[in-house]
C-alpha cells in the first residue's frame, strides 16, 4: 500500500471517532459475481490510500447460510495491522439458500455477533448495526439484545439500519445510537425525515446504494441534469451524486459500494468536490 491521501473528515455521530467523509460499502467483495480475494483484497487497500476508514460490512454479506462472515474475513485479512480502520458490521438478517431472511430474536443476534467476533478476529466491534426490523420480534427486544452485548464489552457503538424515525426513537429509549443507515440516492428520498431527525441529535446517517444501486450506479450519467454538472466540473456523474448527498447534510457518510479499486477511487474524490448552491438547487429539484 501507498501513503494514504488526505480526505476530509466528518464524525461518526456521537461516538466521539473521527472518519473519512466517504466510506466503503464491501458487500460487492462477497456476493454473486464477486471477484478473486487478490482482487478484492487490493480493492480494499486502494481504499486505505485513498483516505476511505469506515468499511460497511454485515454478517450477511455472502452468497449464502454455508458463507455466512465471508465480507467480515476478508476486511479482517485485508486490513490487518490496520489500526486506523473501523470496520461496522450488521447483525440480523440470514441467508438459507441465498435469500435475504430477517432474524431479529435476540438469541440470534447474540450468536451472530460472537460469529462476528470470530469473523473479524477482534475483541470488540467498533460499530455494530441492527441490519434491520424484524416483524416478527419487538424492536425493544431486538434492541434489548444489543444493549445487552454493549454492556458485556462485545461492541463499541450502536447502529441501527433500514428504520423508520419511530423506530429510531424507540430504540434511543433503550441505548445510545452513533449511526442509522438507510437508503438513500438522488432518486429515492423515503428517508429524509429519518435524516432530519439524525440531524437533530447528532447521529451519522449512512446511506446505503448512494449510486442508487448496483445495476444502476452506472446509469447515472443518463440523467440530463447530472450529466451537464459531472461535465461542467469534469468528473463523473457518480461523483456528483456523492458530493450532492455529503452536501445535503453535515451528519451523511455515504458508504459507496465498490469491487474495483478504480470505483472506490473515484468515489473517494466526491469528498473534495464542491457543489454551487445553483448545482445542488438543479439535484434537489430532480423527482425522487
Amino acid at each position: 500500500m501507498g501513503a494514504a491521501n488526505q480526505m476530509p473528515t466528518r464524525r461518526l455521530g456521537t461516538s466521539g471517532l473521527q472518519v473519512g467523509a466517504i466510506g466503503m460499502g464491501c458487500m460487492p467483495l462477497s456476493i454473486q459475481g464477486r471477484p478473486e480475494e487478490s482482487e478484492a483484497i487490493r480493492t480494499i487497500h486502494t481504499a486505505l490510500e485513498q483516505g476511505v476508514t469506515l468499511f460497511d460490512t454485515a454478517d450477511s454479506y455472502c452468497l449464502d447460510d454455508r458463507d455466512i462472515g465471508h465480507n467480515e474475513k476478508l476486511l479482517a485479512k485485508a486490513l490487518d495491522g490496520v489500526s486506523h480502520a473501523i470496520i461496522a458490521t450488521k447483525g440480523g438478517t440470514v441467508r438459507p439458500e441465498g435469500r435475504w431472511v430477517r432474524n431479529g430474536h435476540p438469541e440470534h443476534l447474540k450468536a451472530a455477533c460472537e460469529e462476528s467476533l470470530k469473523a473479524l478476529d477482534r475483541q470488540e466491534i467498533m460499530l455494530y448495526q441492527l441490519h434491520a426490523p424484524d416483524p416478527d420480534v419487538p424492536y425493544a427486544e431486538s434492541v434489548g439484545a444489543l444493549a445487552r452485548l454493549q454492556e458485556q464489552g462485545k461492541i463499541v457503538h450502536i447502529g441501527l439500519s433500514n428504520v423508520s424515525v419511530r423506530q429510531l426513537e424507540e430504540a434511543l429509549s433503550i441505548v445510545t445510537v452513533v449511526s442509522v443507515q438507510n437508503r438513500m440516492h438522488l432518486f429515492d428520498r423515503s428517508s429524509m425525515d429519518v435524516l432530519r431527525r439524525c440531524e437533530e441529535l447528532g447521529i451519522a446517517f449512512l446511506p446505503y446504494s448512494p449510486l442508487a444501486g448496483m445495476g444502476q450506479a452506472g446509469k447515472l450519467g443518463d440523467h440530463e441534469r447530472i450529466r451537464q454538472i459531472a461535465d461542467r466540473h469534469q468528473v463523473s456523474p457518480q461523483r456528483v451524486a456523492l458530493a450532492w448527498l455529503l452536501q445535503l447534510s453535515p451528519v451523511m457518510l455515504p458508504i459507496p459500494g465498490a469491487s474495483r479499486g478504480s470505483t472506490i477511487t473515484d468515489s473517494a474524490a466526491a469528498a473534495s468536490l464542491t457543489l454551487t448552491a445553483d448545482e445542488m438547487a438543479e439535484l434537489n429539484a430532480m423527482n425522487a
